[in-house]
């Protein structure tokens, strides 16, 4: 059976070069780099090439500027409770937008349960944010804006550039959760006005096991974690020389390869995506059209009448890797706070997965998915009673409301079960022995 992987925003292999540079130092320079031994030198000199690496990446003015944390959600963690504790004399606020990450999102509401108070910045349909309501939400007190640079759910841009302007005027920090986009769009810090910004190397082909936080050099941050003076003192422990090692490596690898990158998987992009609007009736494309304003490897869907968990499950039975929302937890069904805020139709976030390409993916491995997605759609509406209840004219769907007159597309079934049309209508009579609903 064909393997198929379109779960790269989860995370992505390590790069054959990514491994061989960190190899040497589970073995042979084994040493710590806070000892003053030749060992510990060269860790240390090994920890300094990888913030060259990772500063280049990202257009950091200096290396001193990149401290390397255990990931991304760390890195946030560190970004948004280290600045409050740093500012907490000069104000309590902080301004978020309401689709942020879960690390920066629930950072936050730690810091309320402190006394901190926050504004969650709305966003559109298709998820963006408003500089000027960012501006709008600022007080005296503010102390902190939070928005992301490229969502992890639905793939939208953020405008964050102009939300960096409007920082720089009012004097507040900004940080810039990246770890959805490094790797594959330009990033340029300075450009962008980000006080902080995060990265996740695991994410573009470097090791699980290490974060990346940018701190210019004005931005006060407490750290958080205490014990040694790693990392400038505020990131406490021992580093873990390997992982960053494949993280500077990784790093040097995607600015080389940007372009090309973010070319080859824009390309496969529009291709998975179009296939897939002719082949599936009812299929949603949640955020931004592709373009300008949504990242090349991101593709959020909703098959309507389909529950998003039940048909990543089953891809992954035909070797097709995809992601869905949260599933069931306590026998309570959620969806993502991200297409909440969008304002999606309750059964339409349900019904959501994400398909997500890398740099190794191909046009044969797309054929598969155009020939293979579309029938396991069709299998799981078999099944559902929703899908049969639209066919029977007893259901409208929430992207095409065709009303009482509208008609029925090519696809749909024409019958119902005996035992789902007498459970729906009074009527059960009219349905026949053929399981048939006649009106």
């Amino acid at each position: 059976m064909r393997q198929v992987f379109l779960d790269h925003q989860a995370t992505t292999p390590v790069l054959a070069e990514v491994f061989e540079a960190m190899r040497p130092y589970f073995t042979d320079f084994f040493g710590s780099p806070s000892s003053l031994h030749h060992h510990g030198l060269r860790a240390r000199d090994a920890l300094a090439q990888a913030r060259s690496q990772v500063a280049s990446l990202i257009n950091a003015e200096s290396p001193d500027e990149i401290l390397f944390t255990s990931g991304g959600t760390e890195s946030a963690n560190l970004a948004v409770k280290g600045v409050a504790a740093a500012s907490q004399r000069r104000g309590n606020h902080i301004v978020v937008s309401a689709i942020e990450h879960p690390s920066v999102l629930n950072s936050v509401a730690f810091l309320e349960h402190q006394g901190f108070t926050c504004a969650r910045v709305a966003v559109d349909a298709n998820g963006m944010v408003d500089p000027e309501a960012v501006r709008a939400a600022l007080t005296d007190k503010t102390i902190l804006i939070a928005v992301h640079h490229v969502n992890h759910d639905i793939g939208v841009i953020e405008p964050i550039a102009d939300i960096g302007r409007i920082a720089d005027e009012r004097g507040i920090p900004l940080f810039v959760d990246a770890v959805a986009s490094a790797g594959w769009l330009a990033i340029d810090a300075q450009a962008l006005g980000a006080s902080l910004l995060s990265l996740s190397p695991h994410r573009f082909y470097g090791p699980k096991g290490v974060g990346v936080l940018y701190r210019h050099r004005r931005a006060r941050l407490v750290g958080m974690m205490h014990g040694g003076v790693q990392e400038s003192g505020r990131r406490a422990g021992t580093e873990n020389v390997p992982a960053i090692v494949g993280a500077g490596v990784a790093a040097e690898i995607a600015g080389h390869e940007l372009p090309a990158r973010g070319a080859g998987v824009a390309r496969l992009q529009r291709r998975l995506w179009e296939g897939l609007r002719e082949r599936v009736p009812y299929l949603k494309l949640n955020g931004p059209e592709l373009g300008p304003r949504r990242i090349g490897n991101n593709l959020n869907l909703s098959a309507e009448f389909v529950e998003g968990e039940s048909l990543a499950l089953l891809c992954d039975t035909q070797g097709i890797a995809v992601a869905s929302g949260p599933g069931c937890v306590s026998k309570s069904l959620r969806i993502s706070h991200v297409l909440q805020a969008l304002g999606l139709e309750h059964g339409l976030a349900q019904a959501s997965v994400m398909l997500s390409l890398g740099r190794g993916n191909t046009d044969e491995e797309i054929d598969y998915v155009l020939d293979t997605f579309p029938r396991l759609v069709e299998k799981l509406r078999g099944m559902s009673p929703r899908w049969a209840d639209f066919a029977a004219g007893l259901a409208d769907s929430a992207l095409a409301p065709r009303g009482p007159a509208g008609s029925m597309p090519e696809s749909a079934p024409t019958a119902v079960s005996p035992a789902i049309a007498a459970r729906r209508d009074p009527a059960a009579e009219l349905a026949g022995a053929d399981g048939l609903v006649r009106r």
